[in-house]
Parts: structure tokens; sequence; C-alpha cells
């Protein structure tokens, strides 16, 4: 079976249809609105391919396969279907000559052929994808709390403008969001998986900022894969930790899960690309395009992180799939098994 499903006992949506759509672009229209103003960024439009061989693409955990395709007009020349615009973001950018403290946010869609279906993963993501400039300064851990800060806070003003229009749905966001290092995880439950380890602060805390995702832990494993040339997961902070990243997590009631909204962090100046390539055994990567602009002092240093459009709607709707958002192609034996358990999926 090529799907992970979970149907929650006694799940009934509490808007039909023509409802969620309606909630849909709420949500969506207000948060944008909110995330522009609250972190000084502009929408531009974002590519939904990217030439192959560029190194502009992510590959996220490091391992995922983009979808390719030949161009006609360019002899064939080969384009990838993006994972994400972490890298891209970062030359626009560079070419839109953004100053420091502003940024810009898009409009992703992506397609991930290698996920695995299930009741939070498709292969059709969309998210909104932001880049700030920042100054060398800035480059620490408590400016990443500052920003982590900001936008949870526009979360919390979501889901009373959710509660406001649906009141049935109503408002479980804890006042502030919780910071916790991967090490410090390890070190409250030592006998227990990464993802077992999140499922249990996410449900103490209600919303968790988990920091270095990324790094190898003291135990010889690392927390969750990170690509080794957008996110600065290597770089020493306080107390021997390391990372300048992580993950924003809240607790899923509906599925008794934690489910990932964002991943985000301060991105790799030249020092930390150079260190984590080498750690992960890709020096190769120097030779291309995109890494030697980073190298060559071309880019800028920035913020920044994606944000699940499908997955924040999921949650604010209290949805059981994330096929109640969104159209995407699914199993027929999964839309089958939704279709019993009163999950109305999209296909």
């Amino acid at each position: 079976m090529g799907y992970r499903l979970q149907i929650p006992k006694g799940y009934y949506p509490q808007l039909n249809l023509q409802e969620t759509e309606q909630a849909i672009k709420l949500i969506k229209d207000f948060f944008e609105l909110s995330l522009s103003s609250e972190l000084r960024l502009r929408r531009i439009t974002a590519p939904l391919f990217v030439k192959k061989g560029s190194g502009i693409n992510d590959d996220l955990s490091g391992i995922e396969r983009p979808v390719t395709f030949p161009i006609k007009s360019m002899n064939d020349a080969e384009a990838e279907i993006v994972h994400s615009l972490a890298k891209w973001k970062r030359l626009a950018l560079a070419q839109l000559g953004v100053e420091s403290g502003y940024g810009i946010y898009t409009d992703m869609n992506a397609i991930r052929p290698d996920e695995v279906f299930s009741n939070i993963h498709s292969i059709y993501v969309d998210q909104w994808d932001w880049e700030r400039v920042v100054d060398n300064d800035e480059r620490t851990i408590d400016f990443l709390k500052y920003i982590v800060t900001k936008i949870y806070r526009i979360f919390r003003r979501v889901e009373y403008v959710v509660f406001e229009r649906y009141p049935q749905i109503k408002p479980i966001l804890p006042e502030d969001i919780t910071f916790i290092h991967t090490q410090e995880l390890a070190e409250q439950y030592p006998n227990l998986l990464p993802n077992e380890r999140e499922l249990e602060v996410a449900k103490k805390y209600g919303a968790v900022f988990i920091i270095g995702i990324g790094a190898q832990l003291p135990e010889g494993i690392k927390h969750d894969g990170r690509a080794p040339d957008y996110d600065d997961w290597s770089t020493e902070t306080e107390n021997g930790q390391k990372g300048l990243n992580g993950d924003i997590l809240l607790w899923n009631p509906v599925l008794e899960k934690a489910l990932e909204i964002s991943s985000m962090g301060i991105r790799v100046d030249k020092e930390a690309l150079n260190k984590q390539l080498a750690l992960e055994g890709a020096e190769d990567r120097k030779k291309l395009m995109w890494h030697k602009m980073l190298l060559n002092g071309e880019l800028p240093l920035s913020i920044g992180g994606g944000i699940g459009q499908s997955r924040l709607c999921m949650f604010f709707l209290k949805k059981a799939h994330i096929g109640e958002i969104q159209t995407s192609i699914w199993p027929e034996e999964m839309i089958e098994e939704c279709k019993q358990g009163n999950i109305p999926i999209l296909f």
C-alpha cells in the first residue's frame, strides 16, 4: 500500500465543501496580507521550474528527485519542477536589489513525487515562500526567535478571524510559542525516536519551534535531514548547540499528532556553506552557478522559509485530511477509505 491513512473516530467536517472553499480564501487573503506587513515583504511572481544543473532547485532533505522535462526550443535542455524556492529567492533578492530589513514572498507551487501519501502529505505542494535580507549581526538565535514570534502572532490572529466567521471552530493555540533545541529534545526523551519526540513536545506545549534541524546530535543521528546549501544548521549558538534554523509545529487535535507548518531559518553564509558541503560530502556543488555566486559574495545574507498553505488551512478549519483543502492525485483505495470515514477529499 503506497499511503498512510488515519481515520479519526467520529470525524465529521465542521464546514461543508462550499463553506470550506470560502474559508480557505478568507485564511489565505488575511494571512498573506498580515505576513507581508509584519515582515515587510513584497509579493513577486515565482517560477514553476528552473534549469537543471543550475543549483537553484532544492533537494530538501538531500535525496528527493525532481520532476524533469526537455525543452524543445532549447535543444532538449532539461528543466526541473521546483521542490521549493529557498535558493531561488536569495537570487531574486540580489536581482531586485532588496535592502536589509525588507524581503519578498511568493505563492510557490511544487511537485514532490517522492512524498508518501498521508493525511498531511500530497505530491502537490502549495506554500508561501518568503525571504528577507539581514545584516551580519542579525545572524543570531535571538533574531531567529524574533522572526518566529512575529509569524506565530499572525497564526493567532488568523485563528481569531476564523472563529469570528465560523464560531463553531474554537481557537486552541496557546498565547506563546515554545522554543526548544533538538539536543534538548534528545535529552528530555532519550528513549524516543525524533518524530516521537516531536509528538510529545507538541502535545505538551501546543505550539513549538524546534531549533537545529539538520545537525548531527551527540547521540550520532540527525533529528531530521536538511540539505546543506540553504539553512544554516551548523553554526554554534549557545551551550554548545548548533543551528540557526528550525520547524514550527502545532498540535493537531483532530489527528492527535504534531503538524509541521513551516520550515525556516537563517541561511548559510560562505563559511557555513563550505562547512556543510564538506560535512555532507557534497563539495562538488561548489561548481554550480548558484553556489559560485554565494561563495563570491554576490548573494545577500538572508532569513527565509516556507509556510504550507494547505496545511495551515487544514489546521485552522480542523480538517482530517489535506485533500479536504487541495485538489491532487490520490490512490483510489485512499479515496474510498476517506469516503467511508466522512472525509470528502478533492480529486
